[in-house]
């Protein structure tokens, strides 16, 4: 089993930054990929990147690609979520999501553990 715990979650306005982090306990060795999703009341979850344990490999939904950045730091076994430029339309429920096997697509599916997720509010 792999646990996920998200933080950095929170109220800005447009154009402010939130960095969110996401910390695995448990079984980290079986994680190949982390993720991140967001959802919005009523919408499907939506994927936003993930990033490869061991190669670093980055994934980017194509809208957050430039504005959404992915890191990890292994040391501290957590991965980030950078936000620049935040508008309300990325108001939603942020979810960090573990894939134990090699990734074939970045559907929800693919992702075997979520944390509970961070909610984040973008005033106008």
């Amino acid at each position: 089993q792999v646990q996920l715990a998200e933080s950095g979650g929170g109220s800005v306005q447009a154009g402010d930054s939130l960095r969110l982090s996401c910390a695995p306990s448990g079984r980290t060795s079986s994680i190949y990929a982390l993720g991140w999703f967001r959802q919005t009341p009523g919408k499907e979850r939506e994927f936003l990147a993930a990033i490869t344990r061991l190669r670093n490999t980055t994934y980017y939904q194509g809208s957050v690609r430039g504005r959404f950045s992915i890191s990890q730091d292994n040391a501290q076994n957590t991965v980030y979520l950078q936000m620049n430029s935040l508008q309300p339309e990325d108001t939603a429920d942020y979810y960090c999501a573990a894939a134990t096997e090699v990734l074939m697509g970045t559907s929800p599916g693919q992702f075997a553990y979520w944390g509970q997720g961070t909610q984040v509010t973008v005033s106008p």
